[in-house]
């Protein structure tokens, strides 16, 4: 037999032996803003974590037990959720497959936001917004109460680089990356996107809640004529003016506000 034939019965082995073996693929998530995060999930409370242990929670389609980290809370205040108080948190058990860590004694408190299980039980993954909760500014902890869920019929749109555009008033551009190549600056701190009476989104800054002139506002002038003079300084390479003219005035809103709030940047709030 030739070292060629030879080879094969060992080349198959290894091919089998590949395909068996666990993939140790890293947890891959998208950037969200806080405010995407508090709306697309089900729960979202304040709480500390108080243990953990793993679990099994049933079985594969081969009948190998399925293991998950059960983390028994203290759950101070729920943001958005069902009418009962959390006390378990599920999550799996190692941070390649999403898993969440979090510190256990009671003495760290969590923002938390996941996905609901039913009888006082949520799962949660790196991908949900899990923050601790003394790194969240005065605004984005006062917007949980009532502020982000005004914009959850809004859509954020990340902008990883300029040129980037928004395709519907009810777009609000997110443009954290391109100004500071963080996610988590000004905007998502210090920011909401909220939907108006005339059915478009536009960014608001604060912690107060939003005046009714601003809910109400349907006049496009102001927004047209700054979006002539920012369009001077927002010049592609290729010479392209962004926003582009053929967007409507009302489309310029969101855009402008993006614009505008890192050189109007919040000093108390």
């Amino acid at each position: 037999m030739g070292a060629a034939a030879r080879s094969l019965p060992l080349a198959f082995c290894l091919l089998l032996l590949g395909t068996l073996l666990p993939r140790a693929d890293a947890c891959s998530c998208s950037p969200v803003h806080p405010q995407q995060a508090f709306c697309n999930a089900d729960i979202v409370i304040r709480a500390k974590a108080v243990s953990k242990k793993e679990v099994d929670s049933g079985n594969d389609i081969y009948g190998n037990p399925i293991k998950r980290i059960q983390y028994e809370i203290k759950q101070i205040k729920m943001f958005k959720g069902p009418d009962q108080d959390i006390e378990f948190i599920y999550t799996a058990p190692s941070s390649a497959v999403c898993g969440v860590s979090l510190d256990i004694g009671g003495k760290k408190e969590y923002l938390i936001a996941g996905k609901a299980e039913g009888n006082g039980n949520m799962h949660i993954t790196l991908c949900d917004f899990i923050v601790p909760w003394d790194t969240l500014s005065a605004t984005q902890k006062k917007s949980l109460n009532h502020r982000y869920q005004m914009g959850c019929e809004c859509k954020i749109t990340r902008c990883p680089m300029i040129p980037c555009y928004i395709s519907s008033p009810d777009e609000c551009l997110w443009m954290d990356w391109v100004t500071e190549k963080n996610i988590n600056g000004h905007q998502a701190k210090f920011f909401a996107c909220i939907k108006r009476s005339d059915g478009s989104c536009a960014w608001y800054r604060g912690a107060a809640p939003p005046k009714q002139e601003f809910l109400d506002i349907e006049d496009p002038s102001t927004a047209l004529s700054l979006s002539r003079t920012l369009c001077k300084h927002t010049h592609s390479e290729t010479g392209g003016c962004w926003p582009r003219s053929s967007h409507s005035a009302e489309f310029f809103q969101s855009h402008l506000l993006s614009l505008l709030y890192s050189a109007v940047a919040p000093k108390h709030l």
